[in-house]
């Protein structure tokens, strides 16, 4: 059985640190600064860090890598296709690693950046959870800086096929801003208001919004559902013209979203 502890970083990053209890081990995800971990291992000298798992090369991603595998020698996981500090094991799409006892999945999901890889495990052990990085936010996705919004599309509609009860883990809190969007693209969706008001709750209470689930991010995540005639409605009255498929719709919304 494994917990996950969020790490604050910087402005509004989070470094998800995994532990498993049985055996006193633990991993980070996206560490792009050293010493928030550092304080966690110095306060909780018990637990070892035996793991670094990177979902792509941006530096607030990466740049506590080196200093972390120095100070306690884990293993870093990473992306094929990117240059990622002090790679240990290159995994892209297909690949299976063994994490803290447990069985995890590695899917390329381009988009974001080129070589974007997200975690993904269904074991027994624990509820299905998502590693997802910058791909799939909650309540939105990562803005495309490398990919196509083809590819940004096809990457998200792959994450949205995992089971419903699926945790997602992702790297930022982004939620607010993220549903003020959808509710611009969805002002009927019931689901998103209630979302939304739990979430300026939470924020106004300086809480943490994640983890979300698949679920949730298909009933109020307008990337999500770019399927659905009230977001495909809404996406072409921007666009000011019919949009032919749904990564158009898609291609439409991040568009809009990038200068909301």
């Amino acid at each position: 059985m494994l917990t996950f502890t969020a790490l604050p970083a910087f402005n509004d990053n989070y470094i998800w640190l995994l532990q498993n209890s049985d055996t006193l081990h633990c991993a980070v995800v996206d560490p792009g600064d050293a010493q928030p971990v550092l304080d966690w291992l110095a306060a909780n000298r018990q637990w070892q860090l035996t793991d670094i798992l990177i979902t792509h090369h941006h530096h607030d991603h990466v740049g506590g890598v080196s200093q972390l595998k120095q100070a306690t020698q884990a293993k870093v996981t990473g992306p094929a296709r990117e240059k990622i500090p002090s790679l240990d094991l290159a995994v892209d799409e297909g690949s299976q690693i063994e994490l803290l006892g447990h069985t995890v999945q590695v899917f390329a999901v381009p988009g974001h950046t080129l070589g974007h890889v997200v975690y993904f495990s269904d074991d027994t052990k624990n509820t299905p959870w998502l590693l997802s990085g910058d791909t799939l936010f909650a309540g939105g996705c990562g803005r495309i800086f490398e990919g196509s919004a083809e590819q940004m599309y096809a990457s998200l509609s792959k994450l949205a096929a995992l089971p419903d009860t699926t945790l997602v883990y992702c790297t930022h809190e982004y939620t607010l801003s993220n549903l003020l969007f959808a509710v611009a693209v969805e002002p009927g969706n019931a689901e998103l208001a209630k979302r939304l008001l739990e979430v300026q709750q939470l924020r106004e209470q300086h809480l943490i919004t994640l983890p979300s689930n698949i679920a949730l991010e298909k009933a109020s995540n307008p990337f999500l559902r770019c399927l659905e005639p009230s977001v495909k409605d809404a996406a072409e009255q921007k666009a000011q013209t019919t949009l032919q498929t749904a990564s158009e719709v898609f291609a439409t919304l991040r568009t809009w979203k990038d200068t909301f």
